[in-house]
């Protein structure tokens, strides 16, 4: 891995989205954004994003992804590790899930990292890959990954998070990696 730059932050506060709309361009191979205290409004939420090619006027950039998850109960009495193939894509144009079930009690959030690849490429798909942690709404400890291509050629230029119901609080921080 190289070396982070950060580019920007972005503080939300009882925000509906966070979009971030510059800064996303050729300069760097990899993106990376780091997600801190993330809190949603709405209990049992699922956390999200989508790209877009039109400078943010449309988040709806074709993709196809997996998501896995590892749990453990807070009291030791269950544990799985699984699939979830209601949380990703097969040629979707929806937000991609980084982590569902998020709790919204004062000790439940989320925490995780997005790592996305050669967005202003205009020859190949663009990859992604996601760690989130989260303690959801369940008194559940959830691991959460996704991988995943957007199957577009066009330049990725802005990128939108959001919760799947409600409004959220937490820091969202860009990077780049050279």
């Amino acid at each position: 891995m190289g070396i982070p730059t950060l580019i920007s932050t972005s503080t939300a506060s009882n925000s509906s989205s966070v979009d971030i709309t510059s800064g996303i361009d050729s300069t760097y191979d990899e993106y990376m954004f780091v997600f801190t205290d993330i809190g949603p409004a709405t209990d049992d939420a699922s956390f999200r994003f989508q790209c877009s090619i039109d400078s943010g006027s449309n988040y709806n950039v074709t993709t196809t992804s997996t998501f896995f998850k590892a749990e453990h109960n807070e009291d030791d009495s269950a544990s799985e590790l699984a699939y979830e193939s209601g949380n990703d894509q097969a040629q979707g144009t929806s937000y991609q899930d980084l982590a569902s079930g998020v709790g919204n009690g004062s000790d439940e959030s989320l925490a995780g990292v997005l790592h996305l690849f050669s967005p202003a490429s205009t020859t190949y798909v663009k990859h992604y890959y996601s760690t989130f942690s989260t303690y959801n709404s369940v008194n559940r400890e959830r691991a959460a990954y996704v991988a995943g291509y957007f199957n577009n050629t066009n330049d990725i230029d802005a990128i939108s998070f959001k919760m799947s119901s409600g409004n959220f609080d937490g820091v969202i921080q860009m990077y780049g990696i050279s």
